[in-house]
């Protein structure tokens, strides 16, 4: 029985959806999705909202978030169905506004937000089975920990687990079972029993333990330094994993994309940190203002500031561990980024190069304003830039890549996927053109079977392979 005839709209929603977009209520008389209308507007549009509908499809979706013209997201049933809970953000067009947990009287329709004074954003939301308590993740500076909300009272939540990565979790009458990892290893299986006296989590899986024991892994190390507008900004150091007291190591500066996003406390299946420290680099990776995990103002600070606040932490974020960590070469460095992480690898190609020895650039903006036209994302360039291209074009050319390209003197791998909508491909081929023109050293690798990210197995062994003889051929002296 088709649920949905004639809306218009994808479930799951796309790219990132999942189970979590839909949930049948406990009664199994009804499903409540999230979606959002397409039309004519989806390309700059935010506005997914909840519907339940009947399993028997005996009546038209009904619409149960209306009034919100933000993100409404993963609904979940109490057990006893008496309550609707759902992740709402509350500024339309603004993809990274805070996730707010809302709980609604599906009775009587009183709704209300837990924990509206916590200034962190809320991930994939499950119920107790009493119903009393409400579990999710949230990232909290550079780590991202479970918390448990009191679903009847409020209040502030309390955090579950400790320092790294919580990605998935699931919850039954005998307690709480997720998936960690963190920068020294990748995601196992622990479990937090409801009845138990202590409240460590117990280590369930020690999955390929055999092949990691024969892995040298780098050691991690957060630090901390006043950034833009005298404010602490914090940042993660991995040692090489061949280190010696007393050696000094070329270094891999990594710039997260996003930009509303982190390069935390975990093991990342793309951009992993100990790839570059098993080849012996140093790494170095900063959570610049606009990073996810530091409190809403902190993430809101980049938008119309791609240029400004995050190229200046990242300029004292290298300085404050150039001073800190004497094993790290800062004559021998390379800076890495995807995405915005692109973006800002253009930018410092043409505003802060002195530095480097070489650059790479994956799926990165070259021209602002062309992208502001070419992107799936539309609402994405629009809230970043404040407005379209034509009604503040100078929104777009204040940190415009492209109008720096005089100042390109450094050498740049770029890499770009045919499939890549988000920043299209046109970006990656305009960036070595103007490179190749210039008569800079320069490298492309095109993948014409991915898109804004490298997923498959032999692609991505080539990107490494192509990515780590690119730095070692300008870090050897």
């Amino acid at each position: 029985v088709e649920l949905t005839p004639g809306l218009d709209g994808d479930i799951p929603t796309k790219p990132f959806g999942g189970d979590d977009d839909f949930t049948v209520t406990p009664d199994g008389k009804s499903v409540i999705f999230s979606v959002r209308i397409a039309g004519t507007s989806e390309p700059w549009s935010t506005n997914f909202d909840l519907y339940k509908v009947p399993v028997d499809a005996s009546a038209k979706p009904v619409n149960l978030t209306a009034d919100n013209l933000a993100w409404d997201a993963a609904p979940a049933v109490s057990p006893d169905g008496s309550k609707l809970a759902w992740l709402a953000m509350k500024r339309p067009g603004f993809e990274a506004d805070r996730y707010g947990i809302m709980v609604r009287d599906l009775k009587t329709g009183a709704t209300r937000e837990l924990a509206p004074a916590w200034d962190r954003s809320t991930d994939a939301i499950k119920w107790s089975a009493d119903g009393k308590t409400i579990y999710g993740v949230a990232q909290d500076l550079g780590q991202q920990r479970l918390y448990a909300f009191d679903a009847v009272k409020g209040g502030a939540p309390k955090a579950l687990t400790g320092d790294g990565h919580v990605a998935e979790f699931d919850v039954s009458k005998s307690g709480l079972v997720f998936a960690r990892d963190d920068l020294t290893g990748p995601a196992q299986a622990y479990a937090l029993p409801a009845k138990a006296k202590a409240k460590a989590p117990i280590q369930l899986t020690r999955v390929n333990a055999d092949k990691l024991a024969g892995i040298a892994m780098g050691a991690p190390e957060q630090f901390s330094f006043a950034g833009w507008n005298g404010e602490t900004v914090h940042g993660y150091v991995v040692k090489p994993a061949n280190y010696q007291p007393g050696k000094t190591y070329p270094v891999a500066f990594l710039i997260h994309g996003g930009p509303q996003g982190s390069f935390g406390n975990l093991f990342h299946y793309r951009w992993n940190a100990q790839t570059y420290a098993g080849h012996g680099y140093a790494v170095v990776m900063i959570d610049f203002h606009g990073s996810t995990g530091y409190g809403q103002g902190f993430t809101d600070a980049i938008s119309r500031h791609w240029g400004d606040r995050p190229l200046e932490d990242l300029q004292k974020g290298w300085s404050a561990a150039l001073a800190k960590y004497p094993f790290l070469d800062g004559n021998r460095a390379c800076a890495l980024g995807g995405s915005y992480g692109g973006f800002m690898v253009n930018w410092i190609a043409g505003n802060w190069n002195e530095p480097w020895k070489c650059l790479v650039n994956h799926d990165g903006v070259f021209d602002n304003r062309a992208m502001g036209y070419a992107t799936e994302e539309l609402w994405f360039s629009e809230w970043e830039n404040g407005g379209t291209p034509w009604a503040n074009p100078a929104g777009y050319e204040k940190f415009n890549p492209v109008n720096h390209v005089a100042n390109w003197t450094k050498p740049e791998l770029v890499i770009h996927g045919q499939n890549d909508f988000r920043i299209p491909v046109e970006q990656g081929l305009a960036a070595f053109t103007a490179l190749q023109r210039k008569g800079v050293p320069s490298q492309f690798l095109y993948f014409p079977n991915e898109n804004h990210w490298v997923l498959k197995p032999q692609n991505l062994v080539q990107w490494h392979d192509t990515v780590f003889n690119w730095l070692d051929r300008w870090t050897a002296n």
